[in-house]
C-alpha cells in the first residue's frame, strides 16, 4: 500500500509541474486571414494579438520572434489584474512598444486595479487606449478601422453609435476582451474580423471538456471569429488541454477565409 500512495504522490506531482509547464508556454500561433473586401493597396497587414497577459512577464524571446514582421500589436484585455506591481506592467507595454504600435482595450480583471493609474501607465508608455471608440490604421494611402470596445461588465454605448464613427468601405476590426460581444452586434455592423479573449480556452479542460470552448477560429455568418487561450491565467498558474498562446495575423486580400 505504501508504494502505492507514493507512486500516485509522484504522479500527482509530476501532473501539475506538466499543467505548469503549459501555463508558461511562449506559443506564437501564426494565422493568416483572406478577405475579399481587404485593400488591394495594402496588400497585408500584420498584427501581434495577446490578450490575457494577467500576471505574467512577456518573455523576450516573443518579441524576438516577431519584431520587424507588425504593424501594429493589439492587447485584447486583461493585461493585468489586482496584485500586479505596476513596474511589471510597465515592463510588458515597453517590450511590446518596441515591436509596434500598441493599442489596448479593456477587460474584467484590468477593472480590478486603479483604472486612472493604469489609464496613466498607458499614456507613459504611449499605447493607444481604445474604449467605445474607433482608431483609423493608414497604410498605403488606404486606411483600415480597429474598433475597441470596453469590456461586457461596464455599462457600454449603443454599438449602432460606435460603428457610426466611421465611414463605409473601410476594413473593420472590431476588439473585445469579451468575444460574447458576437451577440450584441446590430445587424448592419460591417465588421470582418472580431479578436477576442477572455476564456481561456478552458484553462484546464478534463477529457475535453471545460468552463469554456477552446480558443480557436470560428466564422459565423460571414463574420470571423478568433478567440484566444490567452497568454496568462486566473486562479492557478496551470493549464491543460489550452496552451498558453499568442497570435502573429496576417489579413490580406483573397478569396475569404472559411473555418
Amino acid at each position: 500500500m505504501g508504494l502505492v500512495i507514493i507512486a500516485i504522490s509522484v504522479f500527482l506531482i509530476l501532473f501539475v509541474f506538466y499543467m505548469l509547464n503549459n501555463a508558461f508556454q511562449d506559443n506564437v500561433k501564426e494565422e493568416t486571414f483572406e478577405f475579399n473586401i481587404f485593400p488591394n493597396n495594402i496588400r497585408e497587414f500584420t498584427i501581434f494579438f495577446i490578450s490575457d497577459i494577467h500576471r505574467r512577464k512577456i518573455n523576450s524571446s516573443i518579441i524576438d520572434h516577431i519584431k520587424g514582421k507588425v504593424d501594429a500589436v493589439i492587447i485584447g484585455g486583461d493585461l493585468t489584474e489586482k496584485g500586479v506591481p505596476y513596474s511589471r506592467v510597465t515592463k510588458n507595454l515597453k517590450k511590446l512598444k518596441d515591436v509596434a504600435p500598441v493599442f489596448f482595450v479593456w477587460g474584467n480583471n484590468d477593472y480590478e486595479v486603479n483604472n486612472n493609474q493604469l489609464s496613466r501607465t498607458l499614456k507613459n508608455c504611449q499605447v493607444i487606449e481604445l474604449k467605445n471608440e474607433v482608431y483609423y490604421i493608414e497604410k498605403n494611402e488606404q486606411k483600415l478601422a480597429f474598433i475597441g470596445v470596453d469590456d461586457l461588465t461596464q455599462e457600454l454605448p449603443p454599438l449602432e453609435d460606435i460603428l457610426k464613427q466611421e465611414g463605409r468601405n473601410v476594413f473593420r476590426i472590431l476588439i473585445s476582451h469579451n468575444p460574447d460581444i458576437i451577440h450584441m452586434l446590430p445587424e448592419e455592423h460591417g465588421i470582418s474580423l472580431i479578436l477576442s479573449g477572455h476564456t481561456h480556452g478552458g484553462q484546464i479542460r478534463v477529457f475535453g471538456f471545460g468552463p469554456y470552448r477552446k480558443g480557436g477560429i470560428r466564422n459565423i455568418k460571414g463574420l470571423t471569429l478568433l478567440v484566444s487561450n490567452g497568454y496568462g491565467t486566473t486562479a492557478l498558474p496551470l493549464r491543460l488541454g489550452a496552451d498558453a498562446e499568442t497570435h502573429l495575423i496576417t489579413i490580406k486580400n483573397g478569396k475569404g477565409y472559411q473555418a
